[in-house]
């Protein structure tokens, strides 16, 4: 074969190796090319949206909606969380995340924490069947402290919605989201990679947070039980009415193509979704963030199985600094 032959073979060989690479290349940005942004209109009554210049975690000055709310809900019943006495039913009290799965907090429930915990000391009522149950602010403060004291040992910690009377909470989320190479970790807990972002996982169309992992160690540690309500959420007199799990009581807004509906937003602005899609299944391309793309939604997070305590495992997006 001639030199100028094989010159002429490598010019097509470059010509095309070139023109695959670049298809190659658009085929990975149009893989998140649709981004759509945050719909303000979704957010209820009770909440205030406002628009804010801000800095994202990447550098990236821009817009943003600070979502401000009395950090209560308003679009369902706030508790209950523990049952009056040992005879009660499912309906006087709430919910525990323990190892995957999602329990009652009735009368039962609390009659045999010694056998589901395996320790006698676990003793949450009187001789009346009667449960011990926080009964005043001081109380919850007290019960709910890392540090709790002896004299709250074997409590029920209820912290009631009366508390919470002058607490404004506000957060900031792109209007825009802009999806990064790498996964961001919350502050608290989070995902595998990446650097750290904040502690918070997302708002709910209320306006309430989705929280990161209760302590439920801390708590159980202390003989005390803090339960969710219905809805997944609790309260303390600081952070006011927060999320620990989706159990599909807080706004939900369906999908026209039968996709898991979206319950709010993460920090960075990408939408989150309940678990499952509405024939029961769980998408199987998320990522280790619990997200994953389509041509309707573009980037979005399904939230995790309600027993493990937990949303979403790190954020895609850049968030607020």
């Amino acid at each position: 074969m001639g030199l100028r032959m094989v010159f002429l073979l490598i010019g097509i060989w470059i010509v095309f190796t070139s023109c695959d690479s670049e298809e190659q290349d658009q085929l990975i940005l149009n893989e998140d090319g649709i981004v759509l942004d945050v719909d303000m209109s979704l957010f209820l009554e009770g909440t205030t949206v406002s628009t804010i210049p801000c800095t994202l975690s990447d550098g990236t000055v821009t817009d943003c909606y600070q979502i401000t709310t009395t950090s209560t809900a308003s679009d369902h019943q706030m508790g209950p969380w523990c049952p009056s006495n040992i005879s009660d039913g499912e309906e006087a009290g709430g919910i525990w995340l323990e190892s995957g799965q999602v329990y009652d907090v009735d009368g039962a429930f609390i009659k045999n924490l010694a056998s589901f915990y395996n320790d006698n000391t676990w003793m949450m009522y009187d001789e009346n069947g009667d449960i011990y149950i926080t009964a005043t602010e001081e109380d919850c403060i007290n019960a709910a402290n890392p540090d709790v004291g002896a004299e709250y040992q074997n409590f029920c910690v209820e912290c009631l919605p009366s508390y919470i009377t002058d607490l404004a909470q506000s957060w900031v989320i792109p209007i825009t989201p802009i999806k990064q190479s790498n996964a961001s970790n919350f502050a608290m807990g989070g995902g595998p990679t990446g650097v750290s972002g904040p502690t918070v996982r997302g708002i709910a169309f209320n306006g309430i947070e989705f929280s990161g992992a209760a302590p439920t160690d801390a708590i159980l540690s202390a003989y005390t039980l803090a339960p969710f309500d219905d809805a997944g959420g609790h309260i303390n007199v600081h952070q006011g009415y927060h999320y620990h799990a989706a159990t599909g009581v807080s706004t939900e807004v369906s999908q026209l193509d039968g996709h898991a509906p979206m319950i709010g937003y993460a920090m960075d602005g990408h939408s989150i979704h309940t678990q499952l899609n509405e024939d029961g299944s769980e998408p199987s391309d998320l990522d280790q963030c619990r997200g994953h793309y389509d041509e309707t939604r573009g980037y979005h997070y399904h939230v995790d199985a309600a027993g493990n305590n937990n949303f979403i495992n790190c954020l895609a997006g850049a968030s607020v600094n």
